[in-house]
């Protein structure tokens, strides 16, 4: 749960005294005329690491920065409550992009502790992007820390903290289906053709239009492997602008029956208010192409492809229609195994607090180690003097090993007379965990009675041993009636 920062200051951290925090802006938080302004070019990201930790007092400081959302992951050992933290770093990145830090106020988050580790968990594996589930995220956050360490704000602290990070991303990848299934009509149209066709790499595309999702549709069939695009438009300059990203080929619209016989697909998004491929032209095409298949995908609103040409035998024609009902069905997927990735981090989240923890103990193990180490020497050099000057090498053996005991319980032994006295069996049960000795049994009641009967057998034998074991009376003593 995030914490807003026009809070009243009830809600403080009790966190240790490395303060973990994630804060920033993104798709769901701030609109994108925002974003851009706060989004860190890629050859400003070191500076920004290093002016963050001397402006804003971090210890160590990492940068992601996508056209989704900008984010600041920050470790801090000052005495500032993180929610004052979280107002002096949101502060910080309003004054470096020369912004009202009130407006970043509106629309900025932030989260402390372990909901900060489970943010970042979240974000790393697709959970918390426009698109649920999208891989791209987690190469752009290893980027980001490789920038971070490379520019030496990353340290012991977020040195344990990513490596788990990634490691929890891989899982949710591997363990859920969170990203097989397409949830964007663009990825949908090209997942489409990997079922049609085996081999990607083969085959040649033809994209009707020039707009941002035809832009996405050709990004994603270069990512497929496609061997051939060809982008048609209205206006040409505008297609080869969009051709150059890509190294396709642009053509008017004009031209696209002579490529139509090359199309193993065809997807079209135009804002044509009539058709733009008849039935007439795709089967002219698919006879100078031997009746080879094609994969025909309109998402265009109105059709960009007369409904007739599904008539055709060789022909796969899907709707936008079509596409959405697929990505809304693999949304619902997702979000299904959204929830088992939500457990995963929580098992992470959690794995990682008791690693933190067992730290902790780290310089306690070490002291008394080096205690002990010293006290064996001491040991070790009374014992050679001993054999110099030519002692038994039995009793100088068994003197070091009673030495070396009782110095060694000496403290922990004195420590649970003190526990004793003051009551404390709560930490002489957990004291006895330590030394690794079984746990005190309270009697039953069969054992309290047979305990009292074998109390009071032996305090008999006592007596008539005492009476049996004591010397004579003088006779010459007083008796006393």
């Amino acid at each position: 749960m995030s914490v807003p920062f026009l809070s009243d200051g009830s809600n403080k951290s009790h966190s240790p005294v490395m303060k973990l925090i994630a804060l920033g802006i993104n798709h769901n938080s701030a609109a994108v005329e925002v974003r851009e302004r706060v989004a860190f070019a890629p050859d400003q990201v070191s500076e920004a690491l290093n002016d963050a930790c001397a402006e804003a007092g971090l210890d160590e400081v990492v940068i992601l920065s996508t056209c989704n959302r900008t984010e600041v992951y920050a470790v801090s050992s000052d005495q500032l409550e993180s929610v004052d933290k979280a107002r002096q770093l949101i502060t910080w990145m309003a004054n470096y992009h020369h912004l009202s830090a009130q407006d970043l106020h509106q629309c900025a988050y932030h989260y402390e502790s372990d909901e900060a580790l489970a943010h970042i968990m979240q974000v790393a594996s697709g959970l918390d992007s426009m698109v649920l589930g999208e891989p791209q995220i987690l190469g752009q956050m290893k980027s980001a820390y490789a920038v971070a360490r490379e520019s030496g704000t990353v340290s012991s602290e977020l040195g344990r903290v990513f490596p788990r990070v990634f490691s929890i991303a891989k899982r949710v990848r591997t363990d859920t289906a969170i990203g097989e299934n397409p949830v964007s009509i663009a990825f949908a149209a090209v997942n489409l053709a990997g079922h049609i066709f085996s081999n990607l790499a083969n085959t040649s595309a033809l994209l009707v239009g020039a707009g941002e999702t035809i832009e996405l549709v050709a990004r994603h069939l270069i990512e497929a492997g496609v061997n051939r695009i060809v982008i048609a438009n209205r206006t040409l300059g505008r297609a080869r602008e969009l051709a150059q990203k890509f190294s396709a080929e642009a053509v008017l619209l004009s031209e696209i029956p002579e490529q139509l016989e090359h199309a193993d697909i065809v997807i079209t998004s135009t804002a044509s208010q009539l058709p733009i491929l008849g039935k007439g032209a795709v089967e002219t095409a698919l006879k100078q192409r031997k009746h080879r298949p094609m994969l025909m995908v309109d998402i265009a609103v109105p059709r960009d492809i007369e409904a007739q040409v599904g008539d055709l035998r060789d022909v796969y024609l899907y709707s936008v229609d079509d596409l959405r009902d697929i990505v809304d069905e693999n949304m619902r997927g997702r979000e299904s195994e959204a929830r088992k990735a939500d457990q995963i981090i929580a098992e992470g989240v959690r794995s990682h607090r008791e690693s933190e923890r067992s730290l902790a103990a780290v310089d306690t193990v070490k002291e008394y180690r080096i205690m002990a180490e010293q006290l064996k020497d001491g040991e070790l050099q009374r014992a050679l003097r001993m054999l110099s000057r030519g002692d038994d090498p039995a009793q100088i053996l068994a003197q070091m090993a009673r030495g070396l005991t009782q110095k060694l319980i000496h403290a922990p032994s004195a420590g649970l007379k003190t526990l004793s006295a003051s009551g404390r069996e709560d930490l002489i049960a957990n004291a006895r965990k330590l030394l690794g000795l079984s746990e005190l049994h309270e009697p039953t009641s069969e054992q309290s009675t047979s305990q009292s009967d074998t109390d009071k057998e032996s305090a008999s034998q006592r007596t008539n041993q005492t009476t049996f074991t004591s010397p004579p009376t003088d006779p010459s003593e007083p008796t006393l009636q």
